[in-house]
C-alpha cells in the first residue's frame, strides 16, 4: 500500500522554540510541514488558527525572522516545509522576491489560500522560477470547469478543503470530503490531501481511506497554545502517522477532538 501523507501544520514564531515543534514533526513521521506565516487579517482561519497568529504576531514574529529561524535548523530537516500565507503578503513583497526568500531559507512550496485561480499566475511563475511549488486548493463548491482548470495549475499536491467556511477541529470527517476527493482523483493523477476539520486519528484514517493524506492543523495548533511541548506533539504526530500507516482508528490521542 502507498505511504498515506501527512502534513501538520504549525503556526511560525508561535512559541521562542517553534522551530523544535518542527524537528518533532519530522521524528513523528511526517511528510511535509505546513508552516503559517502569519497575518493580521487571515480571512480562511477559524479561532484557533487565528490565536495562533495573534500569539505569534505579538511575540513579534515577522516573515523575515521566521525565514531566518528556519535558515538556521535547515541542515537538520529532512522533509519539505510549505509555506502558508495570505495573497497579501505575497503581492507586497512582490510574488518573485517573496518565493525567492522562501526559496533561500529552505521552503519547497508554497501555498496562498485567498489566491483566486485567475488570479494565479505571477505567483505561479514566481514560484516556478524559484523552484518551489504552489499549491492549489480545490473546495466542495468548485465547479467541474474550475477544477479542470486547478488541476493543471501549480505543482505537488492538491489541497482538498473537506468543508466551507474556516480551519477548526470538527467532531467527523464531513461527508463532502470523499465526495470532493472522489471527483479530483476522477481527472488528475496529483495526490490529492484533505485537510479543514482533522481532529484526531480516526478521522485522519478516514479521510485516507478516501485521498492521498491529510494536512491537520488547527487540533495541533490548539495542544500549542494550551502549553503542549514539542515532546507532546511529536507523540501527537506519531499517533496520526500511525493511524495513515494502519488505516485504523489510534486509541489514546492527545490531540483535542472539540470543536473551535
Amino acid at each position: 500500500m502507498t505511504r498515506k501523507r501527512l502534513n501538520p501544520y504549525l503556526t511560525g514564531g508561535i512559541t521562542d522554540n517553534w522551530t523544535d515543534y518542527l524537528l518533532a514533526y519530522q521524528e513523528a513521521g511526517a511528510d511535509g510541514v505546513e508552516v503559517g506565516l502569519p497575518f493580521s487579517d487571515p480571512v480562511l482561519d477559524g479561532v484557533t488558527i487565528q490565536e495562533a497568529s495573534d500569539r505569534a504576531l505579538a511575540r513579534g514574529a515577522t516573515v523575515a525572522g521566521i525565514l531566518r529561524d528556519v535558515a538556521a535548523v535547515r541542515s537538520r530537516l529532512r522533509l519539505p516545509l510549505i509555506a502558508m500565507t495570505y495573497a497579501n503578503l505575497v503581492f507586497h513583497a512582490g510574488p518573485s522576491d517573496f518565493c525567492r526568500r522562501l526559496a533561500e531559507a529552505g521552503f519547497r512550496g508554497l501555498i496562498v489560500p485567498d489566491l483566486p485561480v485567475d488570479e494565479a499566475e505571477p505567483v505561479e511563475k514566481a514560484a516556478l522560477d524559484h523552484g518551489l511549488e504552489l499549491v492549489m486548493l480545490v473546495a466542495p463548491v468548485t465547479t467541474d470547469e474550475r477544477l479542470a482548470e486547478i488541476v493543471t495549475r501549480g505543482g505537488g499536491f492538491l489541497y482538498a478543503v473537506s468543508v466551507m467556511g474556516t480551519t477548526g477541529e470538527r467532531k467527523q470527517l464531513a461527508s463532502s470530503a470523499a465526495e470532493l476527493a472522489a471527483r479530483v482523483k476522477a481527472i488528475t493523477d496529483r495526490p490529492v490531501l484533505i485537510g479543514f476539520g482533522i481532529s484526531g486519528p480516526e478521522q485522519a484514517a478516514a479521510a485516507a481511506r478516501v485521498a492521498d493524506g491529510v494536512v491537520v492543523g488547527a487540533a495541533l495548533m490548539r495542544r500549542v497554545l494550551d502549553g503542549a511541548t514539542p515532546d507532546d506533539l511529536r507523540a501527537d504526530v506519531a499517533a496520526l502517522r500511525s493511524a495513515l500507516d494502519s488505516e485504523v482508528p489510534a486509541a489514546h490521542s492527545q490531540v483535542s477532538d472539540h470543536r473551535d
